[in-house]
């Protein structure tokens, strides 16, 4: 008998499960404590079981803040977030999700309903071809014809989700197969697929020629994405690059995976990455990739890319491997188990002060700057955000110039406090990504950075962060306009703003007031130094409007089409 489990009662006192029983009992084997979900038609049978199941559910206001608040709670906890939406538009809610997590390596396992077996392919009521959307944005999707399948897809799911390369998987759930009933409970199985078998350890003649390889570089420097994080290997990472004597960059999703002031750290790397990390980039001789991907957005023009440089790269992926970039040192691993292989080798450390003392003066002479005048500068509110929580926040943004002014100006010097969305760049991520990375580490300081684009695209879950009463301080960066997309027509388009200034705009605090949470609207320094200490440990949600500068851009910049070195906006 499935302990916890609902039954019901047929014949001589012969107990039975449904469907849904049976999902929900998978899951509380799986160890799911929260779920994200909005319930409709075709997932009622679900729903009827939830009411007396202990797992805490969240509802969104929208299927869409769902999954991303789902994203949140899985960057933060390495564990998948889980999601239930209906079928048809409940279903078609969540894709944006979908493919944020996909290409951002989220470990997701989302459930949608799905008519009966028996119409689907008639265009029944609220029917979608869930799979066939979903497929080219998934790890993996399932859709439940047999009811006795429902443990063992569960625990595929939710093995393919959080192996390998993390990533979302969907499984579909007809409305009769979660209604039926079973008789026999089908026997556990353990997961078996043959197809599916993702590479952990390293080859050794591969670690040996790399090792050579950093023994005989005179300019190295590792590239470190989020496939860190994943892995949970910072503390390898800063182990070996002290070891080497190996300097740092790091992606945008790989933020606080070395902590960012040790010497050895140069920066975020990319279009609005440092002077000094990219030029590293450029200069270096060896370039080893540890977990990231050569997203277009790190390597520019790749004509220009580390053109000097001998490429290792270390991924789970082969996909990865020589897809963007030219590789001659492919290792396909675990970064965590590379890592230890590399510590290992112990190989000998050439002296690179030379190199070193180079970056160390590019640092010292190319920093991020901004004009300090009398307007209030989101560069200075991010730098007070920073000494306020002593960097020990969990920083969640939204997209556009305020994700990166926070990527630039917050000091990530912990693992797994930097949630933001990366290969999507998804405007309306931040305010429900921030439920979920707050549900994930209850006592955690949240900053919830926003733009005042992006925040009124999920505003509605100002809701879920006042029913629920979670601390979060929305830090909204309010310049009144699509800040990236005005920046771009400014600089590569003449001018003609079209359509990315927003001057009319709702009352925002007293729109937070109206959902129950308290609100300021601040537009000097001294306010923001004022508010700040009042409010950034207190326990219960604020939101904060500040009117920063409307003419303030992101720099540095490297425009489309031009190399790393080809930064516009550097300090001189």
């Amino acid at each position: 008998m499935l302990q916890g489990a609902a039954f019901t009662e047929t014949g001589a006192n012969k107990k039975t499960l449904t469907g849904a029983d049976l999902l929900l009992e998978a899951l509380k084997k799986e160890n799911v404590e929260v779920i994200f979900g909005y319930p409709g038609g075709a997932v009622l049978p679900i729903y009827d079981k939830l009411y007396d199941a202990n797992i805490l559910h969240i509802l969104p206001r929208h299927e869409q803040g769902g999954i991303h608040a789902a994203e949140g709670y899985a960057r933060i906890t390495g564990k998948p977030g889980v999601v239930i939406a209906t079928s048809g538009p409940g279903a078609t809610n969540v894709v944006t999700g979908l493919a944020d997590a996909f290409l951002d390596s989220l470990p997701l396992v989302v459930f949608t309903g799905q008519v009966a077996t028996s119409v689907i392919g008639t265009d029944a009521f609220q029917e979608a071809d869930i799979l066939g959307i979903t497929t080219p944005i998934t790890k993996y999707n399932f859709q439940i014809r047999n009811i006795e399948d429902i443990p063992r897809i569960i625990k595929e799911a939710f093995y393919i989700a959080s192996s390998g390369r993390p990533g979302p998987v969907v499984i579909d759930v007809p409305k009769d197969i979660a209604a039926t009933i079973v008789e026999e409970i089908p026997a556990e199985e353990e997961v078996n697929l043959p197809g599916y078998q993702p590479n952990l350890q390293p080859n050794y003649l591969q670690i040996r020629k790399l090792t050579e390889a950093v023994s005989r570089a005179k300019r190295p420097v590792i590239l470190a994405g989020a496939g860190i994080l994943h892995s949970k290997a910072s503390s390898l990472l800063k182990e070996y690059a002290e070891q080497q004597q190996l300097p740092i960059v790091h992606t945008l999703l790989g933020l606080g995976g070395f902590p960012a002031e040790h010497p050895l750290f140069l920066g975020m790397g990319g279009m609005h990455g440092c002077y000094t990390a990219n030029m590293a980039l450029y200069e270096s001789d060896l370039l080893i990739n540890i977990g990231a991907r050569f997203d277009d957005r790190l390597t520019g023009n790749l004509q220009h890319f580390a053109p000097k440089a001998v490429v290792a790269h270390i991924d789970i992926d082969p996909a990865e491997i020589g897809k963007n970039v030219p590789t001659e040192i492919p290792i396909v691993a675990d970064a965590r188990e590379a890592l230890k292989q590399l510590i290992e080798q112990n190989g000998t450390a050439p002296n690179h002060q030379e190199w070193i003392d180079t970056l160390n003066a590019w640092k010292e002479k190319h920093p991020y700057h901004y004009d300090k005048d009398q307007e209030l500068k989101p560069q200075r509110v991010v730098e007070m955000l920073y000494e306020k929580t002593k960097g020990e926040a969990i920083v969640v943004t939204d997209v556009g110039q305020h994700q990166m002014w926070a990527a630039q100006y917050y000091k990530f010097n912990q693992a797994d406090k930097w949630v933001t969305s990366g290969g999507l760049g998804t405007m309306g991520f931040g305010l429900p990504a921030s439920i979920g990375a707050q549900l994930a580490d209850r006592d955690a300081t949240v900053l919830s950075i926003c733009g005042d684009g992006g925040f009124q695209m999920c505003t509605q879950e100002l809701m879920v962060i006042s029913e629920l009463n979670l601390p979060i301080k929305i830090v909204l960066l309010n310049n009144q306009s699509l800040g990236m997309v005005k920046q771009w027509q400014e600089l590569f388009y003449e001018e003609r703003y079209s359509y990315s200034q927003i001057p009319k705009q709702p009352e925002f605090v007293k729109l937070a007031e109206a959902y129950g949470i308290k609100g300021y609207s601040i537009t000097t320094e001294e306010e923001a130094e004022r508010i700040l200490s009042e409010v950034i440990n207190s326990p219960e949600p604020v939101l904060l409007d500040f009117r920063i500068s409307p003419t303030e851009k992101v720099y540095p910049m490297i425009a489309p089409g031009k190399g790393l070195h080809e930064m516009v906006g550097v300090k001189e």
